[in-house]
């Protein structure tokens, strides 16, 4: 199987085209231009330079930032050339990083089923990630912040991470130095003592006071401190509080390079692997922390659930739309803040027939959703709500009124009974005309998460008024971070013969990882090809009688 590249930048060799590719692979990645007045985006190190660069750490917080006078430097072989890459459990290749070995498995796969002109996006192959949850461990003089080594909990320093958006690795270079100025133990699962014990980094790439050309590499960071302890008014909160100022006197909007967004607690005491417990506490910075893909403005709360590849979720998402006709009614299954469903409101917004329903089952999503609908353009007159309730139970209900169905869910894959409604979702059309649904409302419900469903919803009506709809998806639009979960419900949605696969589209969403995200366009019937076989079969018969 040959690949070729559209577009692909000066960093990715192509192989001269021997016949037709079964698969075509774009590139949303470019190499950067430093500017001197702001921190870059990291090229691809030299082989020669990886050696050293794991044993040099910067004298100074002012410091943290890359050489803004260095010249990138491009590499012909898209290798990782990370220090870290023997010993951290976060990237499994370092070669190849815009073609993932699972991605012929995936193009056989696709056409196997039909779809010959799967593409892949090779999306950026460095500094991609703008959202990191990292371990700390060690000691005050000697802090180690990085991932767990593979099948253990040992922590490995990973100061130079390549995966790593840059403000990330200079934010974490800050608070290294904040803890051995401070004095701050970090924490130690034997003893339970401690104070530290992870920390998450999340860049916001939305600042509108930069050109848009430069606010990706710009990028600031909400830190967020998991510390050990119920509360605020613990004995240790002073040294909380110390380091949090020393994070934003040294990175805030006074300091020579604005690298903090703001800093956040999270406390917790649990002896299990749960990174978050449930108590939070804005310190310092802004609280409201914004991103823009997709078309709209995004917020996050540090609790929140936000893609860890900004820039690649945004490209998919713009692939997306493509697929909802305008004027449809739009069901967002495990929705999380709403993200996708605002998107297509919003870009979808030429008809006022639209309406779009997100349902998701962590209840901290909603304060993200509130936040968001509130950016949404004014001029946009459709039917938006948020649903909090599992989709597990009766599914079918949260079809009713939506021509498309849009899932996204976790590694797992969609929940079996979702998958036995999508199966027999013909036979199903008939019960539809009476089943209730989940947002319709009557007198006599007593179904308590139907009820549970209606409390906790969040509803913006149309100005206009519209008829409710009855009808079920007619498009499925799958989401999948899972790969062998992917296969399993692809294959059981076309077993039934009630979908077919239409298209599909891959993502590099962890370069030097064996994961990608994929996009399945799947259409209501048994597809063009059954169909084929119908009409040869009706021919053969008509020649027979002449």
């Amino acid at each position: 199987m040959s690949v070729f590249f559209l577009s692909a930048p000066p960093s990715i060799c192509v192989s001269p085209l021997t016949h037709r590719p079964a698969t075509t692979i774009t590139s949303c990645f470019s190499v950067q231009t430093l500017s001197p007045l702001s921190q870059s985006l990291p090229s691809p190190p030299s082989s020669s330079s990886s050696s050293s660069s794991s044993s040099s750490r910067p004298p100074s917080s002012n410091s943290l930032l890359p050489n803004p006078n260095v010249t990138p430097i491009s590499s012909s072989g898209c290798s990782l050339n990370c220090p870290h890459f023997e010993s951290c459990s976060g990237c499994t290749h370092e070669d190849n990083l815009h073609r993932p070995v699972i991605l012929g498995e995936a193009t056989t796969f696709f056409k196997k089923l039909g779809v010959s002109d799967f593409t892949f996006d090779t999306c950026r192959l460095w500094g991609w990630r703008c959202r990191a949850k990292l371990a700390i461990r060690g000691s005050s003089t000697d802090p180690l912040i990085g991932l767990y080594q593979e099948g253990t909990h040992n922590v490995v320093d990973i100061p130079d991470c390549k995966a790593h958006h840059p403000s990330i690795n200079a934010a974490v270079e800050l608070l290294r130095k904040g803890i051995k100025i401070l004095n701050i133990d970090p924490y130690d699962e034997d003893e339970r003592t401690g104070y530290l014990r992870y920390v998450q980094m999340a860049v916001t790439t939305y600042n509108t006071s930069l050109p848009a050309s430069e606010r990706y590499r710009s990028g600031r960071v909400q830190v967020s401190l998991v510390w050990n302890s119920r509360s605020e008014t613990s004995a240790s909160s002073e040294k909380l509080s110390d380091l949090a100022t020393f994070l934003w006197r040294n990175g805030g909007p006074n300091s020579k390079v604005h690298l903090i967004h703001s800093v956040w607690a999270n406390f917790q005491t649990s002896t299990n692997n749960v990174i978050f417990g449930n108590r939070w506490r804005h310190l310092l910075g802004e609280r409201d922390f914004w991103e823009h893909v997709g078309g709209i403005d995004v917020y996050l709360a540090p609790s929140s659930f936000g893609q860890a590849n900004t820039r690649a979720f945004d490209s998919l998402l713009q692939k997306l739309h493509r697929y909802v006709p305008l004027g449809s009614s739009v069901t967002d299954l495990y929705a999380g803040a709403g993200v996708i469903g605002l998107s297509l409101a919003s870009t979808r917004k030429c008809r006022k027939e639209l309406s779009v329903r997100c349902v998701e089952i962590n209840k901290e999503s909603k304060l993200a959703f509130e936040k968001t609908i509130e950016r949404l353009p004014s001029s946009i007159d459709s039917n938006i709500s948020w649903h909090l309730a599992d989709t597990s139970i009766e599914p079918l209900s949260w079809l009713v009124g939506s021509e498309v169905l849009v899932v996204d869910p976790p590694r797992k894959g969609l929940d079996p009974s979702l998958v036995s409604a999508l199966q027999a979702i013909k036979s199903a059309e008939r019960k539809a005309m009476t089943l209730e649904s989940p947002t319709f409302k009557a007198k006599d419900e007593k179904r308590p998460w139907i009820l549970r469903a209606r409390e906790d919803s969040i509803e913006i009506p149309s100005r206009t008024t519209q008829e409710e709809s009855r009808s079920l998806p007619q498009t499925l639009i799958y989401i999948s971070c899972g790969w062998e979960s992917f296969k399993e419900n692809c294959t059981a949605l076309l077993s039934s013969k009630a979908w077919h696969l239409s298209k599909a589209h891959g993502f590099n969403f962890f370069p030097g990882t064996q994961s990608i995200e994929i996009l399945a366009i799947f259409k209501r019937g048994p597809g063009a090809s059954v169909k084929k076989k119908k009409s040869s079969k009706k021919k053969k018969k008509k020649n027979k009688t002449f």
